[in-house]
């Protein structure tokens, strides 16, 4: 691997892993309509180590709000069985937060057994249109929701639940995991930053748990080049800083809510995608 691919794929991982446009989609996209099968052919380590460096982005956009949730949840340890003034979810919600995205969580163990056939349908374009398509419809919707008021003090496990759900949909290729979870969030009812930001860190189990498994995998076969570490880590590099400034602009966007312009290249992107498909 070149200096100049580390860089771009570390530009793409980073701008495509966070904005709502379907990373896994896209790369389906340029592989069957545009011969990028390198694309799909990475170094597994390598696309490990980027995924990790989009997750410590998201840890550096948020670490005020993962430093709150492990005090709170030593202070809830230490306080067991004492009476807390203000009340629990006042007094804990970081802790709290952190019980929410445990449930978000729990859907994507339902996609394990059927991983397999997730992953088939990487090879169908007019699917993939047709979820961009999705993809598009659900940014629009989310713009014209109504600003809800709940927060992780008040989030129920039926919000969490819900959100957790369309996550583990969005594991098919052309529906974007950012895009579905915010909007999932939204129709719920919580603040629009809010919804976002639970997105963006149920984002970090899902990356770890995923690319831990094969991350050992790979050691175990065998498949690190390790003379290649200065690349990779220049990538990593790359796909941090792109990654940092993509979940920016997303909260920024949302704090306007204007995700008009991402549903308009969704929509466009997948009829194009399905109009190639019947043609070619």
């Amino acid at each position: 691997m070149t200096l100049f691919q580390s860089i771009f794929l570390g530009l793409v991982q980073g701008i495509a892993e966070f904005l709502p446009i379907s990373s896994s989609g896209h790369l389906s996209i340029f592989q069957h309509f545009f011969g990028m099968t390198e694309a799909g052919e990475v170094n597994v380590f390598f696309d490990v180590l980027l995924h990790l460096a989009t997750l410590v982005s998201v840890c550096v956009v948020y670490w005020e709000d993962i430093v709150a949730i492990v005090r709170d949840c030593f202070r809830f340890i230490k306080s067991a069985g004492h009476p807390v003034p203000g009340g629990t979810r006042k007094a804990y919600t970081g802790a709290r937060l952190l019980v929410m995205m445990f449930f978000a969580t729990l859907p994507l163990f339902v996609i394990l057994p059927v991983k397999d056939y997730v992953e088939q349908l990487y090879d169908s374009t007019l699917f993939i249109g047709i979820a961009l398509l999705g993809t598009g419809a659900m940014l629009y919707i989310s713009d014209r929701m109504p600003r809800g008021a709940k927060t992780a003090k008040n989030m129920s496990v039926v919000d969490a639940l819900f959100v957790g759900v369309c996550q583990a949909v969005a594991t098919v290729p052309g529906l974007s995991r950012s895009g579905t979870t915010i909007t999932a969030g939204i129709t719920r009812g919580p603040e629009r930053q809010f919804a976002v930001k639970f997105s963006f860190l149920i984002s970090i189990p899902a990356i770890l748990g995923a690319n831990i498994l094969s991350l050992v995998d790979a050691i175990k076969e065998n498949l690190v080049d390790w003379s290649q570490m200065p690349v990779y880590l220049i990538g990593m590099a790359v796909a941090m800083v792109s990654g940092y400034f993509s979940i920016s602009l997303v909260k920024y966007i949302s704090r306007k809510g204007k995700f008009g312009w991402f549903a308009c290249y969704c929509g466009i992107v997948g009829a194009i995608t399905i109009l190639l498909t019947i043609i070619l």
